[in-house]
């Protein structure tokens, strides 16, 4: 008999299959990227259809399979509808969905992706901050090991307190100063906010408004995580660049 198991997981994306079946893609907690086959969701009467849509987060049973995983039950965690409330949090939530897909392994557990990732969508629906997936962009790079160098010169190793620095180099990993400078412009208060995400600060970055240091650390936020993961990020264009 096939093995049955329980874990909480966020849905990805999904593939419709067949007449009435759909393939999910879960982000677990416990067992990594798993991909399984929800049997007759498409139906009207489906008992869990609506609660396996992207952005839901549910605690699933899995019937392990050899390829695909049969999905056997699922019960919502957090309300989907909130996130569906009205455009911005919507394209936060595919944006947060898509980079965690592209972050995650098949079968390789990740339980700090997965906080993230639940916790991001918390506060998406919470409330829709310009900054919320830039942040989310910054987080994950710094738990990949790939946090920027913001408070000084990455060539020359110059500090704040002997240079101005104006600029970020994605290959050089951070800031340069004006004698060293390479890759794209960046001003003060773009740093500013940057160093308090990525210092303890999160909150006071989040409650930012509008402006263009938040654009342009929305840009590199995504210049940041399409370099990394070497792909373009479909999801970035709903966001970036607003306010």
């Amino acid at each position: 008999m096939s093995e049955l198991y329980r874990d909480e997981a966020v849905v990805l994306r999904t593939y419709r299959l067949a007449e009435s079946d759909r393939i999910v893609v879960l982000l677990t907690e416990r067992h990594g990227k798993v991909r399984a086959v929800a049997k007759g969701v498409r139906r009207t009467r489906s008992k869990f259809g609506a609660r396996l849509e992207p952005m839901s987060h549910v605690q699933v049973l899995l019937r392990r399979g050899r390829n695909l995983d049969i999905v056997s039950q699922a019960e919502s965690v957090d309300p989907l509808a909130a996130l569906l409330g009205d455009l911005d949090r919507a394209a936060q939530g595919m944006a947060a969905v898509e980079a965690a897909d592209q972050l995650s392994l098949e079968r390789e557990p990740d339980p700090r992706l997965f906080a993230m990732l639940v916790g991001v969508l918390r506060t998406i629906a919470e409330r829709p901050a310009v900054l919320n997936i830039p942040a989310f962009y910054w987080k994950l790079l710094s738990a990949a090991g790939l946090e920027p160098v913001l408070d000084g010169c990455v060539r020359c190793g110059a500090t704040t307190d002997e240079v101005q620095l104006v600029a970020f180099d994605l290959d050089e990993g951070g800031t340069l100063c004006r004698n060293c400078r390479s890759g794209v412009a960046v001003s003060a208060d773009a740093l500013a906010i940057m160093r308090d995400i990525l210092g303890g600060r999160l909150r006071a970055a989040l409650d930012a408004d509008a402006t263009s240091a938040t654009h342009e650390v929305a840009a590199l936020a995504t210049r940041a995580m399409e370099h990394h993961i070497e792909r373009r990020l479909k999801a970035s264009s709903a966001f970036e660049g607003r306010g």
